[in-house]
C-alpha cells in the first residue's frame, strides 16, 4: 500500500506523511507543470518529508526531462523513482544511473501507452507503474481498460520468470482495489481515498484488508 501525498492536505503535508506509519510506501507526485498541467514536489520539501514520514518514500516523476533531475531527488530521499517511457529521451540509459544511484527503479506509463512500451527495459527495472487515470489531478475514476494491460503485464513478467512489482495509480479506492489486485497488481497507490477521509491510517487499514481479501479462496467480488 502507498498512499499519495497528492490528495493531502498542503498546509499540513508533514502531519499527513507522519499519519500513516504502517503503509509499505508513502507516495510523492512530482509534477512540473509541463509533462503534466499541475506543479508540485520540488526536491527542498521532499527531504523535509523524508524527515517525518516513517515508510519509504516513493517518488513518481511526471516531469520533462526527468534525467536532469533524479539524483536531486535521491539526495532528498527517495528510495524508489517512477520515470515515465513518454518522458525519457533515452530511458534505459536513465534506468542504468537510478541502479547506479541505489534506489529502485519504475517505468512508469499513461493510459493510452501500450505496454509494450516497457518490453524492452524490464531488466532495467524493479517495478511498472500504471497509470489507472490520465496523469495530473487527483480524485479521478479508474479508467476500466487499464486493468487490461495491467493483465498483459503479469502475463509478460509471468512468461519470462520476471519477479516485478506492478504498481497501479489512480482512483483506487474500496470499490475498485478487488479488481486491480486481481488483475495482477502487488502496489496500490490510493490519494483520496486515504487522505480524504477523516482516519488515514484506517482508511489504509481497510484498503489493505480488502486487498488481501481479494487474494482469498472464494472471493467473487
Amino acid at each position: 500500500m502507498a498512499p499519495s501525498l497528492l490528495a493531502a492536505d498542503p498546509a499540513h503535508l508533514g502531519d499527513a506523511a507522519a499519519a500513516v506509519p504502517d503503509a509499505d510506501w508513502l507516495h510523492i507526485d512530482v509534477m512540473d507543470g509541463h509533462f503534466v498541467p499541475n506543479l508540485t514536489f520540488g526536491p527542498p520539501l521532499v527531504q523535509a518529508l523524508s524527515r517525518r514520514a516513517r515508510p519509504p518514500l516513493d517518488l513518481h516523476l511526471m516531469i520533462e526531462a526527468p534525467e536532469r533531475s533524479v539524483e536531486q531527488y535521491v539526495r532528498a530521499g527517495a528510495r524508489r523513482i517512477a520515470v515515465h517511457a513518454e518522458a525519457a529521451g533515452h530511458l534505459h540509459r536513465l534506468l542504468q544511473t537510478l541502479g547506479s544511484l541505489g534506489v529502485e527503479r519504475a517505468v512508469a506509463i499513461n493510459p493510452a501507452t501500450p505496454p509494450e512500451a516497457v518490453e524492452w527495459v524490464l531488466d532495467e527495472c524493479e517495478a511498472i507503474l500504471v497509470m489507472t487515470v490520465n496523469p495530473g489531478w487527483g480524485g479521478q475514476r479508474l479508467i476500466p481498460s487499464t486493468l487490461r494491460k495491467v493483465e498483459r503485464l503479469r502475463a509478460t513478467l509471468d512468461s519470462r520468470g520476471l519477479d516485478r512489482r506492478i504498481v497501479v495509480d489512480g482512483g483506487i479506492d474500496l470499490e475498485t482495489v478487488a479488481a486491480a489486485v486481481r488483475a495482477g497488481a502487488d502496489t496500490l497507490v490510493a490519494g483520496s481515498a486515504v487522505f480524504g477521509s477523516g482516519d488515514p491510517a484506517g482508511a489504509l487499514a481497510r484498503l489493505r484488508a480488502a486487498a488481501e481479501g481479494a487474494l482469498s479462496p472464494g472471493k467473487s467480488n
